[in-house]
């Protein structure tokens, strides 16, 4: 991974911090140090820095406890992004409620699918050479699960969730003694939402949550998806699938909307971790890393006992 590509990645991971509440991350003086060099030595870009300053995602730095305070020993980061994309894109259009014909389960998702694969919208903002994602699974499953959107690897695939978060969300549902063709899975947006600068090829690095407008733009796809369906239990899988299904100020942090029963169109709805936010977990040893997976596994727990699925005392303890 190039420093272009760690910038990026630092990048996100401050934004999904800020995302869940955090407002103070604590950094040690040789990373400090680290960070500065990697700044510093960020390419040049048409006579520009390669990253340039967002207040918008600003976050207070300071020191940790027992290591000898500057003369400030609070600073504010300045989060480096891409240069934005000069040309700004066009507004998206109002979408209004789907209309789908009558008929059996089957008629209806694959006329909706039909209406999202060739939809004006989706297909303009769908990177070049890449397709519009659409849900798959069981149209008969009692749990739905509804991520936020596509990646890389989904809009390589015109499938959610097939790289490596795909891979955990296969094995969360294998551990729950399913299997990924058993359910049901959705994204709230239906194309990979653009970074703005890109590198040299076209490609892009790193993903970004889908805006207020986008999410809306597709949101009357998902909600029909979930109309034919009709499951016992919808899993919404991080804070962006949360906002979409319950709303943008419903919930303040991924911490506050977890660990309870909400309802969505009359459906029970249990949010909780995305895939990608688990995988960062991994390899971790600390007492909070390890509450993060157990709770991960409480909520499946909880979905399990509602749609009817058996839990076994192996299942019950996982994670303890």
């Amino acid at each position: 991974m190039n420093t272009r590509e760690q910038l990026l990645a630092l990048n996100d991971e401050l934004r999904r911090l800020k995302a869940e509440g955090n407002r103070t991350i604590s950094v040690s003086p040789e990373a400090m140090q680290a960070l500065r060099d990697a700044l510093a030595d960020a390419p040049e870009e048409d006579g520009r820095s390669g990253f340039t300053p967002d207040a918008n995602v600003a976050l207070a730095v300071s020191e940790p406890s027992g290591v000898k305070p500057d003369p400030q020993p609070v600073r504010t980061f300045v989060l480096p992004t891409p240069a934005p994309v000069v040309a700004a894109k066009p507004a998206l259009p109002p979408r209004p409620d789907v209309v789908l014909p009558d008929g059996d389960k089957p008629t209806r998702w694959n006329a909706l699918r039909e209406i999202v694969l060739n939809d004006p919208t989706c297909r303009q903002n769908v990177h070049p050479g890449k397709q519009v994602v659409f849900g798959v699974g069981n149209l008969d499953t009692a749990i739905m699960f509804v991520g936020e959107a596509p990646g890389a690897d989904e809009e390589d695939q015109g499938e959610p969730f097939v790289g490596r978060a795909g891979q955990l969300l296969n094995r969360m549902i294998k551990a729950m003694g399913l299997d990924r063709s058993q359910v049901y899975i959705g994204n709230i947006l239906n194309w990979r939402p653009a970074m703005g600068a890109r590198n040299a090829d076209g490609s892009q690095t790193g993903n970004r949550p889908p805006t207020q407008e986008e999410m809306a733009c597709c949101l009357p796809f998902i909600r029909a998806q979930i109309a034919i369906i009709q499951p016992k239990v919808i899993v919404a899988l991080g804070k962006t699938a949360v906002d979409g299904l319950l709303g943008p100020d419903r919930f303040k942090s991924m911490g506050a909307a977890r660990g309870s029963w909400h309802e969505y169109a009359g459906t029970p709805l249990r949010a909780t971790y995305h895939p990608s936010y688990l995988l960062r977990q991994e390899g971790l040893v600390s007492a909070a890393a390890k509450k993060i997976k157990r709770d991960a596994w409480e909520d499946l727990l909880a979905v399990m006992e509602r749609a009817g699925v058996t839990i076994s005392d192996k299942q019950r303890n996982y994670f303890l």
